[in-house]
């Protein structure tokens, strides 16, 4: 918004049904959302697959 786009373009960009909904979010400006995402560090997660319990296993199986 503070580069001259507006709120209905920015609503559509974000997937809102309604510009109403984009404005709760502009109460803080591009500088506050700044600063948090400056805070944030990446996840260092493999991502390990889940693997059930055998006793659970032979339970679904036995369905």
């Amino acid at each position: 918004m503070q580069s001259g786009v507006d709120i209905t373009v920015i609503a559509l960009w974000l997937g809102h049904e309604d510009p109403n909904t984009t404005h709760i979010y502009m109460e803080a400006d591009l500088a506050m959302k700044e600063a948090a995402l400056s805070r944030l560090h990446p996840v260092d997660s493999a991502g390990v697959r889940y693997r059930p319990p055998d006793k659970l296993m032979a339970f679904l199986q036995s369905l």
